[in-house]
């Protein structure tokens, strides 16, 4: 299913929330802030955050009076989305990519400093947006999630280069780094909702365990996916010394001597050659089949929290996001 398909039952929030969104970014005065702004919308992007946000709180209110303000729950996605956008920004340049969504990277054509600063601002205007919620839970919710994400990025950078770091230490890196924002997602819809805290906990576990396996799924792809399908170059994580769970998964599944060999692979400079080796050494061992169980398994955990809520047009397209986020030559066993 196309997430065109799946976006249907929001169609019209989501264009709400890009017109927000536009207007944020582009109320700046000046001409260089401006023309960014505008590249930085035209690269597109999947939305999910934002939908997260429109179809937790829509799934939870199915066949009750929802009191939820629209301006603010849209105000809220589109914060979010800005959020997302700013972590990009600043990620591309700790892991000195180049490209983006099959575009030159903002790094790669500004500079790290102006990258920096321009990420800052994007995360100022987020937090103007969520002032205008008037909600110091959500406030709350989204800060708490923002520490966690900076948290996870600093233990994950701090760990580059470390072929020992065990997979629970990964998994915390990845529920900070990724997931918190996800779940806040879920979890703010809610609040804005007010909906009760059970609901809340439900939708915030949805998106917790929605948001590891994405992750997960996005660390297999970096390793075995094409530039053309990445919409960057491959093997970046490998290239930064990012430990992700398919490198370890892999270690794990190799004998001695070829641990060994990755090991010194690593010692050296990640070149295309070696990626590839490495690459070759993954499909062909047990490791893809390791990675996907502990993939499922988050996979499997997210769709029951989901059970908990009633049936409507919004949780079918939640559940279709699980399902949308899977690969289908990789996860077959999912379908």
């Amino acid at each position: 299913m196309k997430l065109e398909e799946i976006y249907q039952p929001i169609a019209d929030d989501l264009k709400a929330m890009e017109s927000i969104l536009e207007a944020s970014v582009k109320e700046s005065k000046n001409r260089s802030i401006q023309a960014m702004s505008g590249s930085l919308l035209k690269s597109g992007g999947k939305k999910l955050r934002p939908a997260l946000v429109i179809l937790s709180e829509k799934a939870a209110s199915a066949g009750k009076n929802s009191s939820c303000n629209h301006d603010e729950l849209i105000m809220l996605a589109s914060a979010v989305e800005l959020i997302h956008i700013a972590s990009l920004i600043h990620d591309d340049v700790l892991d000195g990519a180049t490209m983006r969504r099959s575009k030159p990277s903002i790094n790669a054509e500004l500079g790290d400093d102006i990258s920096i600063i321009f990420g800052d601002y994007i995360y100022s205007k987020a937090f103007d947006l969520i002032g205008k919620c008037r909600n110091p839970d959500v406030f709350d919710c989204i800060s708490q999630a923002i520490h966690a994400m900076c948290e996870g990025e600093l233990i994950q950078v701090y760990q580059r280069g470390n072929l020992n770091l065990s997979k629970d230490r990964y998994i915390t890196i990845v529920r900070k780094k990724t997931a918190s924002l996800l779940a806040a997602c879920c979890h703010a819809g809610g609040i804005l909702g007010n909906h009760n805290q059970t609901v809340q906990t439900t939708l915030k576990g949805f998106g917790l365990n929605f948001g590891i396996a994405f992750q997960i799924i996005d660390d297999c792809k970096d390793l075995i996916s094409e530039e053309r399908a990445l919409g960057k170059h491959p093997g970046q994580d490998m290239v930064a010394g990012d430990m992700t769970l398919p490198l370890l998964d892999l270690l794990d599944a190799v004998g001695q001597r070829e641990r060994q060999e990755i090991k010194r692979m690593f010692e050296s400079k990640i070149d295309k050659s070696r990626l590839e080796k490495i690459r070759r050494m993954y499909i062909n061992s047990n490791a893809l089949s390791m990675t996907r169980q502990t993939t499922l398994y988050y996979i499997n955990q997210a769709k029951c929290k989901l059970d908990e809520l009633e049936d409507s047009d919004y949780k079918r397209s939640l559940n279709y996001l699980i399902d949308y986020i899977i690969p289908g030559k990789l996860f077959n066993s999912a379908r």
